[in-house]
């Protein structure tokens, strides 16, 4: 499977030193479908990432000669906009908090179905390219079918029925941000807008979701908190 797809295929390094875990990974992403190379070490994680691009490290907490934690750390002194899912058999409420903190988007337990570990890959993926976007703001569509699609495998039903279901349910979540900022209410500001935030990435709304992290990083804002009035308001026409 570490045979270079072009196209929009995700490119995913798996670092797991357990030849049968790494059997299991391999077999349940090929439906996925990704191009997966994999490094059974720290040391051979850092080679991997030097020689390729990667749209997501699935990183085992326990390696040979190091630990996942302090992998990601160095990985991402270098490439800090990719995402990264924890995979370890510890399925304490301490490691879980420690990995989320270490900057982890998701902790996967071992052992864990195939259907557990694709859900997890697609929701990273989506909300990746949600916050990765770099154009220009006139350049960015209020819809983008490619990354609802990666949420979705591909399902254009499911897209549909989400769709509907996020417009109906917009709003509410609305009016919900609108008083939190009126309340000066962080926690629940925060709160409202995190749910948001993954929201718009399971159905593509990207300008939205970049009006929320805007929103996010400057709360006071009347710029930002009318860019997201007026992408809500696009999208609810």
């Amino acid at each position: 499977m570490n045979t270079h797809v072009q196209g929009s295929v995700p490119h995913l390094l798996l670092v797991e030193d357990d030849m049968t875990s790494q059997g299991f990974f391999q077999f349940a992403l090929e439906s996925l479908p990704a191009t997966v190379d994999i490094a059974d070490s720290f040391a051979s994680a850092m080679q991997r990432a030097e020689s390729s691009h990667y749209d997501l490290w699935l990183i085992d907490v326990n390696l040979p000669d190091g630990d996942g934690p302090t992998l990601l750390q160095r990985l991402r002194a270098k490439y800090p906009r990719v995402s990264a899912l924890a995979h370890t058999a510890d399925a304490s409420t301490e490691i879980q908090q420690a990995l989320q903190q270490a900057g982890f988007s998701e902790t996967l337990i071992k052992p864990m179905t195939r259907d557990t570990l694709l859900k997890a890959i697609r929701r990273t993926l989506a909300k990746s390219a949600v916050g990765s976007d770099s154009r220009d703001e006139n350049e960015v569509p209020h819809w983008d079918e490619a990354v609802a699609l990666t949420a979705l495998n591909g399902q254009q039903a499911h897209l549909r029925a989400l769709r509907e279901l996020f417009l109906a349910e917009l709003p509410a979540a609305r009016d919900a941000v609108g008083r939190a900022l009126d309340r000066h209410d962080e926690a629940e500001l925060r709160n409202q807008l995190h749910r948001l935030q993954a929201s718009c990435g399971f159905v593509g709304a990207l300008k939205l979701a970049r009006s929320v992290r805007q929103l996010h990083n400057t709360p006071s804002s009347v710029v930002a908190r009318q860019h997201f009035d007026t992408a809500v308001s696009a999208l609810l026409r």
